[in-house]
């Protein structure tokens, strides 16, 4: 999916097309029938990459079976986790494959109208979308009687407001309609009663992205790569204590030491691994036991642990990170982003981040521990929608593979890691321009400052990851310092 970005120009179509793009959606046109695209998808074990592995030709043959004239096709790229820019990476340097694979979808299930749902805060995916789309158009390849055939595709571009929760499904159809981004009750499920209660397909901008090449390519070259459960590759984006930060696309399957140690070049200074966390807010924490660097990064292997592939973010933690600080992090990203629909996930995650918070200032009690694993129990059961389901994910995992340091802020009343002053990177104000760059490249969003003003970095925020440093073109921000 990534073989384009960055080495092709993204807004010249002649150039996607002769590296082959297109040729999976003409033949998809004039070769194959609807049940066939369903089947060949279905076939190649596509499962969906916004998180759920939802088998993708299922989704797709389930809309194509419903009976009504109008189907919408949905793209999901509100990528709303911290520190997670995959969706970002193929809509800015790679848009056409989206719009292919989209365009591949509504062949399949006898839809005419696609919409790409895009947070605001990726202004340039937005316009080099808007871009692909004009110059697809002007080919010939969206409007009315594509290449002299009877289908006609449009596509949309909607801008979200940067709601967390508008990643769901349903908040999200609901976005698009002019109404507030908010879950519904399922069934009945999106491909029956999507947007504007017709038969809708939604899948992420990653997903869609895969659809060009399983039709180019064919289902035993897709079945080639990762696993047989869950076949082809996954971007993620590496972040965190790790040497190696960024954006990469492994097969499915491979293992988080070779991910961490192998790719991401291990933890710097010499520090120990200590744990991953997958998936972001609706993700679980990994352990840099033999056990979990061997595991594979996949689907059902995730699952197995209570963890989960979510968006595909990885931040790597090392033995200076405090496992309950985490956790309380996370929690309180998704209690802030909570809708609010549901009692479980409105008045849950808020009385969970106060046992947190209590916590982490060494104020606990043994009961607290208690209470905030009955509380993740019953949320996980009855929230709405899949993000309040998931949300206690990080709070479980770190119960489970991180208990000794829970009972060090509830019975030792003194958590060593927490209580030492962390180093981190200064910026020296007499240097900093105030153009932004440290801010916006920061993944924990540990940087407040405004345009042309002094920046600073939050200590309690800051991972030291060095991505401020690198990113800084004034060499304004001095490294982290141990004391």
């Amino acid at each position: 999916m990534l073989e384009n970005c960055g080495t092709s120009d993204a807004e010249d179509i002649e150039e996607y097309i002769a590296k082959g793009g297109y040729a999976g959606f003409e033949k998809a046109l004039f070769e194959m029938t609807d049940e066939e695209i369903c089947k060949d998808i279905t076939d190649s074990g596509l499962r969906g990459r916004g998180g759920g592995g939802f088998p993708a030709g299922r989704k797709w043959d389930g809309a194509r079976r419903q009976k009504s004239d109008v189907k919408y096709i949905v793209c999901n790229g509100d990528e709303g986790d911290p520190g997670a820019f995959m969706d970002r990476s193929i809509m800015e340097g790679n848009p056409h494959s989206v719009l292919e694979g989209m365009m591949i979808a509504g062949l399949a299930v006898g839809s005419r109208e696609g919409y790409i749902y895009v947070r605001a805060e990726y202004p340039l995916a937005v316009s080099r979308l808007k871009a692909a789309i004009a110059k697809a158009e002007e080919y010939g390849l969206l409007g009315e009687r594509i290449m002299g055939s009877d289908f006609s595709f449009r596509i949309h571009v909607n801008r979200g407001a940067g709601a967390f929760v508008c990643g769901e499904g349903s908040a999200l159809t609901a976005s698009i309609e002019g109404k507030r981004g908010m879950p519904r009750v399922k069934p009945p499920r999106t491909i029956e009663h999507g947007l504007w209660a017709q038969p809708t397909v939604l899948n992420n901008v990653e997903t869609f992205a895969n659809v060009p090449l399983i039709i180019r390519n064919g289902v035993d070259w897709y079945h080639a790569i990762g696993t047989k459960t869950s076949p082809g590759t996954k971007a993620f984006a590496l972040t965190g204590n790790v040497v190696n930060t960024g954006l990469i696309e492994v097969p499915m399957g491979t293992t988080i030491q070779e991910v961490v140690f192998d790719i991401g070049g291990g933890i710097p200074g010499g520090k120990k691994f200590k744990a991953v966390q997958i998936g972001g807010p609706s993700g679980g924490a990994v352990t840099g036991s033999a056990e979990h660097l061997d595991l594979p990064l996949d689907f059902d292997s995730l699952k197995s642990i209570g963890a989960m592939i979510g968006s595909g973010g990885l931040v790597v933690m090392d033995e200076d990170t405090c496992m309950v600080e985490t956790a309380r992090f996370f929690m309180e990203f998704t209690q802030k982003e909570s809708c609010g629909k549901c009692v479980p996930c409105r008045e849950g995650t808020k009385r969970m981040l106060e046992i947190l918070n209590r916590i982490v200032a060494n104020k606990g009690t043994m009961e607290d521990l208690d209470l905030l694993e009955e509380l993740a129990d019953t949320i996980t059961n009855t929230a709405l929608c899949g993000l309040g389901q998931s949300a206690c994910k990080p709070v479980q995992s770190t119960l489970k593979y991180f208990r000794d340091e829970y009972l060090r802020h509830v019975v030792d009343h003194h958590c060593p890691i927490c209580n030492r002053e962390k180093p981190h990177p200064v910026i020296r104000a007499e240097a900093c321009k105030g153009c932004g760059k440290c801010r916006k490249n920061c993944p924990m969003e540990a940087i407040d400052g405004a345009v042309k003003k002094v920046h600073v970095i939050d200590p309690e925020k800051c991972i030291n990851c060095g991505a401020c440093v690198s990113n800084c073109p004034f060499g304004a921000i001095d490294p982290a310092k141990e004391g």
